[in-house]
């Protein structure tokens, strides 16, 4: 297994034989506004370029779509990627919309499924932000579902993407139950304005450690859009002080961390 950093939550994954896309983000730098009541609302998104060539990126085996937020499937995404490419997704209404933009080998995730020899589950326990977030039905319904997915093979080793959710109980008895050896976590620390965070940050990055310490964690979803506060190197300081940066990658754009 290998997985190269892209940009954002964008990676690919070499697992068994296979190369799979995780939620592309494809367009060029400040093609779109900031999302709007977020942290830094004028920062134009994508913050960065991609590393390399969108041809090398989108030639892959499948593609894994966690949910349809812009920052995990853009426009560009829609535009570049093969519409006969086969496409995970986590649920009907992204399956109706992946469809409506022309693709045609879209499959929902369930809880066991295959691709080839690999088998690919669906995790339920994220949540794309706080209770108190939730329990504003606007921002409950901006904020949606976000899946996590894990993929198993008998020769490679067990790969939790954990996607974007903050920590909580549901998350840590899932990761206690898969007891993955490689966890991709979204660790920017992106804020809503008067509602906090709605994905990881540095703290969560040592809950995880706390409760796999023998699974290597691949920190990801930093410094490519508006509103993630987290920085690569305030990640690695952290780490660093807490005696885990072993165990912690902390992949730049177009870095491959080999696993």
């Amino acid at each position: 297994m290998n997985i190269t950093q892209i940009r954002n939550a964008t990676q690919i994954i070499s697992y068994a034989g296979k190369r799979f896309l995780i939620d592309p983000m494809l367009s060029p730098k400040g093609a779109w506004p900031g999302f709007p009541g977020t942290a830094h609302a004028d920062r134009r998104n994508p913050m960065v370029d991609l590393p390399f060539g969108v041809d090398k990126i989108v030639d892959v085996d499948a593609v894994i779509v966690t949910h349809t937020h812009e920052d995990h499937w853009d426009q560009a995404a829609i535009d570049l990627i093969g519409k006969d490419k086969p496409v995970f997704v986590q649920n009907d209404s992204d399956a109706a919309l992946l469809r409506s933009q022309g693709f045609t080998r879209v499959t929902i995730m369930t809880d066991d499924l295959t691709f080839g020899d690999i088998r690919i589950s669906k995790t339920h326990g994220g949540q794309h932000g706080t209770d108190r977030a939730y329990a504003v039905p606007a921002l409950a319904e901006l904020l949606g579902e976000a899946c996590g997915v894990v993929l198993r093979h008998p020769d490679e080793k067990t790969l939790a993407i954990v996607g974007d959710t903050v920590w909580r109980k549901a998350v840590a008895d899932e990761l206690q139950a898969i007891q993955p050896d490689v966890v991709v976590l979204n660790t920017g620390y992106a804020h809503v304005i008067g509602f906090g965070p709605i994905i990881m940050g540095q703290e969560d990055v040592l809950n995880v450690h706390f409760l796999l310490p023998e699974a290597t964690i691949v920190a990801t979803h930093m410094e490519a859009v508006n509103h993630c506060l987290l920085t690569r190197r305030a990640l690695r300081d952290y780490v660093d002080a807490n005696q885990i940066s072993d165990k912690v990658a902390i992949p730049l754009d177009g870095e491959t961390v080999h696993l």
